[in-house]
């Protein structure tokens, strides 16, 4: 009983501690993920020991909590970015979500084999888990409002929302090196038709359920007055029902979500029309909730807007659980992340690797060479990351995948303080530069 009150003591003042400097925090070189990593460092086997997960013994458990946050985040950077579909923007999507993804596999995947010595299969593994940048500590990077067509922000969301579904073949593909039973263990081309599948079942799913729940919810309101409030339930049960469909017939469940979320917004676009909601909303009075609701011309974009809101608040709460979470994984494996090599893969990843794949993925873009090289750093690994190595922990023969454990966490931890303490200083240089121009 003691510990559970210990428990709600510290999450409750810790909660309400970043709610009061939230203001401050968002002026100085550092991010709440840093916060609570070094909280969870405390609160784990290296200090104190009140949080001890285990992520040999216990990884279903800790990886289902992951996979929920991530299923969260996805969904409201899918709703962030308002753009059509034929916008040039996406092109920059594909290229650093894909081709950069793809560079960065490869690198990583001959760093793991030929600098620390992993047989190939671990090696593609570690270079899997690596490669995805991350959807839930990267809100810095997003677009300020949906419509936000800042082409950076616009890139490096984007790319966080689709490369945590592209890098998944890669996983599949290591682990059934490492001689776990899976598609590609079998035939390669079974296998390249199941990744296809996958991507193409997934994002259908996540458009049909993104498409049709808006459609089906705001028809009921402005010609029924029905189904009325409650747009935490449609959001969360959008997230879910994508999700939870696209794995029923293997499709890929994390581009499912962000379709989802970018088809919502997609609907809300041809409703709303070139005005951002915001501005659409500005004319709805302060209780005026059902009104607006029932209202054709503002229906959508309350919707949206509600459900987004929605979303990156429970967001935030996600980042600080998982990140609780990771920062006691650490405390327990601090000595391991020490060495030579737990930290050349992270060093080599965020200094040259990154920034080399990003730079020649975006050659020949729209976006000028400050712009690449800022994509090039802002390339965060976090949640996506830690997930990816609880999945292979979870289903490699025995201890196989032990060996990445210290270079994916070193990675993290790099990347949340390298990337929390200068990503906005640069972004704030950025902007000013580009507003002077």
């Amino acid at each position: 009983m003691q510990l559970e009150a210990t428990w709600f003591v510290l999450i409750g003042c810790l909660l309400i501690i970043m709610a009061l400097a939230r203001g401050v925090i968002s002026n100085l070189p550092m991010t709440g993920a840093m916060v609570y990593l070094v909280v969870g460092f405390i609160l784990g086997p290296g200090v104190t020991g009140l949080l001890d997960p285990d992520i040999h013994g216990k990884t279903h458990v800790v990886g289902i909590v992951t996979e929920a946050g991530l299923v969260v985040s996805l969904f409201a950077i899918g709703m962030h970015l308002r753009v059509p579909l034929t916008d040039h923007l996406w092109r920059l999507t594909l290229r650093l979500g894909v081709v950069a993804m793809l560079f960065t596999i490869a690198i990583m995947t001959a760093v793991g084999h030929y600098v620390i010595g992993l047989s190939a299969g671990v090696a593609l593994v570690l270079a899997a888990a690596l490669a995805p940048t991350d959807p839930v500590l990267a809100n810095e990077l997003r677009p300020r409002e949906a419509g936000d067509d800042e082409p950076l922000r616009f890139a490096l969301s984007s790319e966080g929302g689709c490369n945590d579904g592209a890098a998944w073949p890669f996983l599949l593909l290591g682990l059934a090196i490492c001689g776990v039973d899976n598609a590609a263990q079998k035939d390669l081309f079974p296998f390249l038709l199941s990744v296809a599948w996958g991507i193409a079942s997934g994002v259908a799913i996540g458009w049909l359920f993104g498409t049709g729940v808006v459609a089906l919810v705001t028809r009921l309101r402005t010609r029924f007055k029905e189904a009325l409030g409650l747009e935490a339930f449609f959001a969360l049960g959008l997230m879910s029902a994508c999700y939870g469909a696209a794995l029923l017939i293997h499709g890929y469940g994390f581009l499912a979500v962000f379709a989802g979320g970018v088809a919502l917004r997609r609907r809300e676009r041809a409703s709303t029309g070139a005005r951002v909601p915001a501005e659409a909303l500005e004319s709805v009075e302060h209780g005026a909730r059902d009104e607006a609701a029932t209202d054709p011309a503002l229906a959508h974009a309350y919707m949206a807007e509600s459900m987004m809101s929605f979303a990156v608040e429970i967001e935030g709460l996600v980042e600080l659980g998982l990140m609780l979470v990771i920062g006691s994984v650490v405390s327990a494996h601090w000595r391991e992340l020490l060495e030579w090599r737990a930290l050349v893969p992270g060093l080599l990843l965020l200094f040259v690797v990154r920034p080399f794949s990003a730079y020649a993925s975006l050659l020949g873009s729209s976006l000028s060479i400050h712009q690449r090289m800022l994509a090039g750093w802002l390339g965060v690994r976090g949640v996506g990351t830690f997930y990816y190595l609880l999945f292979g922990i979870g289903r490699a023969p025995e201890a196989m995948l032990d060996p990445i454990a210290a270079p994916v966490l070193a990675t993290i931890v790099g990347s949340v303080f390298l990337h929390g303490a200068t990503a906005t200083t640069l972004l704030n240089r950025y902007f000013r530069t580009s507003a002077a121009r």
